[in-house]
């Protein structure tokens, strides 16, 4: 990606660590599972047969405190599956270049059993030297495509998805296509990656909430409706497209058996509880929604169309609450254990 669009920094009220409660909840709710794959798939006697380190990188950390939660889960299993043979534990927390690593490590736990490392760079490449990791960790951003939404529109018509941001209602099958395309070219980049890096028999899982493609139409009409009052050109939105894509069982079987490194040990689609969901507690959602997208929205459309884009939308959190409590029975994600062949 061209230019990189971190989650909200710093500790504002629209901030990504204030506002990332949905992101809580998917890890909450695989705690259990991530435990089951440690537990009953990581192997001991091969990761421990040269060295006393246990290396875990999280691939796509933000800035807390979700990444700090997710990393003690993981730390806890290892623990209990190490029992007295507990070894040094190095975390390496990745981002891309211009996320707020200073707010993530001012926010450290203090009590943590683990010594801390930032990496910064894409995680569509290459960030560690061969064979130095144990055990990696992403959960909801693996759904973020390499590409921005005008390099997405640079192979097609301008109008190509006419006042629509994402796949998500597109009647064109070259919008959805694309998107599935960049995809597997992602992904791709990605396993080649993780594949040169992870130690044979080490471990890796992905986290990948189902939520929110549905809810992005609700900023699409905010920015249609400002189009319609004369205060926002429509190409500025039809040439925007939210560069995220959620991956379907069928799409991540695709692409591990196509890297052929990696073993599924485990691959489900889940429907856990959902406190935001079964509340229909749109507005949280909203704001979640915006401290992820709000780099990407002014970078298109400038701060004040952004601004007045999410205001919008939020005030609309009544009428969003309505179509959730009839659209969305259940929350959803997708949960992949993986280890490297």
């Amino acid at each position: 990606m061209t230019t990189s669009f971190p989650m909200n920094a710093g500790d504002d009220p629209y901030s990504y660590s204030k506002n990332s409660q949905l992101q809580k909840e998917v890890l909450d709710n695989a705690k259990e599972m991530v435990r089951d794959a440690i537990i009953r798939k990581l192997d001991i006697k091969i990761l421990l047969s040269s060295s006393n380190t246990f290396r875990i990188t999280e691939l796509g950390c933000s800035i807390g405190p979700n990444t700090f939660s997710a990393m003690q889960h993981v730390v806890e299993a290892l623990k209990e599956k190490y029992k007295n043979n507990i070894p040094e534990f190095q975390i390496f927390f990745n981002d891309h270049v211009t996320n707020d690593f200073n707010t993530l490590f001012r926010s450290l736990p203090i009590d943590r059993s683990y010594y801390a490392f930032g990496v910064s760079g894409s995680f569509h490449g290459r960030l560690f030297p061969s064979r130095s990791i144990h055990f990696a960790h992403c959960s909801t951003s693996i759904h973020w495509l390499s590409k921005t939404p005008k390099e997405l529109l640079d192979e097609k018509s301008p109008s190509w998805n006419k006042g629509l941001i994402h796949y998500i209602g597109a009647s064109n099958i070259e919008v959805m296509n694309a998107y599935v395309a960049q995809f597997e070219k992602d992904m791709e980049m990605f396993f080649n990656a993780r594949a040169e890096e992870i130690v044979p028999g080490g471990m890796m899982l992905l986290i990948s909430p189902q939520l929110s493609e549905c809810l992005l139409k609700f900023f699409g009409s905010s920015l249609m409706a400002l189009v319609n009052e004369g205060k926002l050109d429509e190409s500025l939105v039809n040439s925007f497209n939210v560069p995220v894509y959620f991956p379907s069982i069928e799409d991540m079987t695709k692409v591990v058996e196509k890297n052929d490194c990696f073993s599924i040990e485990r691959i489900e689609l889940t429907h856990p509880t959902s406190k935001l969901v079964d509340e229909a507690d749109a507005k949280t959602l909203m704001i979640n929604l915006r401290a992820v997208l709000e780099g990407l929205f002014i970078n298109h459309f400038g701060r004040e169309i952004a601004k007045e884009a999410f205001t919008r939308t939020i005030l609309k959190s009544d009428e969003i609450s309505a179509w959730m409590k009839i659209n969305y029975k259940k929350a959803c994600q997708l949960f992949i254990a993986l280890k490297r062949k």
